[in-house]
């Protein structure tokens, strides 16, 4: 599946199927024991990602590729970064707007579109966590050289590792209907992302970090940086 496809189901389902869901996953309203793991998997990513960039960021420019809700966004505000926040989904973007504190709003533009728009600029750092864990390795790869190409300093992602667990989660994923189907996650090695991204021409240096698992919430944090 193009990367063009896989971006047109991730805007339907998460504009138009999972808004409630997500809204109540990013916050500490109940939820159930299966999404209370992902809630803590996700948190510790979010901590993760943001070790891997300066403590202080006044004045840099960081592109928080696939913002959903906006936690990562308010953070990295709140470090003194001027943040372009990008999400495919106008009804997220519209939730992290509503939540980003008074005090922070000179420091955050919102974008509603494609996370590797040219358009968005240039910047210090970009993160990108769970926004490419839908996508092939090749469109990882692509995906990767286009950020790298307009940042300075580190990419750091997330994807989704080759582990037996998630692996029998995708396939299980490959019976539903199609119609029924969320994003799948498609699981991928360090190996084989290091392969497509020699394939594709792009430098750098991948940088395999932590994994977060916790329950249903399963993640391996990479960082991509400039030799």
């Amino acid at each position: 599946m193009s990367y063009e496809r896989t971006l047109s189901r991730v805007e339907t389902y998460f504009d138009r199927t999972a808004t409630e869901t997500w809204a109540r996953l990013t916050t500490d309203a109940p939820v159930s024991r299966i999404r209370e793991t992902v809630r803590r998997g996700r948190d510790a990513m979010r901590a993760e990602l943001l070790s891997r960039l300066p403590f202080d960021l006044t004045g840099m420019r960081i592109l928080d590729a696939g913002c959903g809700a906006g936690q990562l966004t308010q953070e990295l505000a709140a470090r003194g970064a001027r943040v372009t926040a990008v999400d495919i989904s106008p009804s997220l973007i519209g939730l992290a707007q509503a939540r980003l504190p008074q005090d922070l709003l000179g420091r955050v533009e919102f974008r509603t579109g494609d996370m590797l728009d040219d358009a968005l600029g240039a910047f210090d750092h970009a993160v990108a966590m769970d926004s490419l864990i839908y996508y092939s390795a090749d469109d990882i790869a692509a995906a990767l050289g286009r950020l790298q190409a307009r940042t300075t300093g580190r990419v750091a992602f997330t994807m989704a590792p080759r582990t037996p667990m998630l692996m029998a989660m995708w396939r299980a994923g490959q019976l539903f209907p199609r119609s029924e189907r969320s994003p799948t996650m498609i699981p991928q090695s360090p190996d084989a992302l290091d392969r497509a991204l020699d394939e594709r021409g792009v430098q750098g240096r991948l940088i395999p970090l932590r994994r977060i698992a916790s329950g249903f919430y399963i993640s391996q944090s990479m960082e991509l940086r400039n030799r």
